[in-house]
């Protein structure tokens, strides 16, 4: 039985097993990288490579798994593939966590605090 703290309810273990795969993911600079490009707006899998700076082969495996997650969608046009995101939420939560990170201290210093806690 879920236990209700501070007025929230605690989520089930299979919303948080999903929740975890969601964050192993975007656990990959790359794929985040992505993600952070594609919440700006639409892209061909050739502007997404040059921009997250990745060879076209990998963009596009990270392309599939990400929208074998739901986390991403394609449309055609024409010849080309155009992914985005259109779950608000997911663009949410990375730009407030890329946001947040960018805004509070370099990015040695938060490696630095991530490696002392084992991450």
């Amino acid at each position: 039985m879920a236990k209700i703290v501070g007025g929230f309810q605690d989520p089930s273990a299979e919303v948080l097993a999903e929740a975890a795969a969601v964050f192993g993911l975007l656990a990959s600079s790359a794929r985040l990288h992505i993600m952070w490009a594609l919440s700006q707006g639409e892209s061909d899998v050739t502007h997404l490579a040059d921009r997250v700076g990745g060879a076209l082969p990998a963009v596009s495996q990270h392309l599939a798994k990400l929208k074998l997650a739901g986390l991403v969608r394609s449309r055609r046009a024409g010849r080309r593939q155009i992914y985005y995101v259109d779950d608000p939420d997911i663009v949410t939560v990375v730009r407030v966590m890329v946001g947040q990170l960018t805004a509070r201290e370099t990015p040695s210093q938060t490696s630095d605090r991530l490696r002392e806690a084992g991450v």
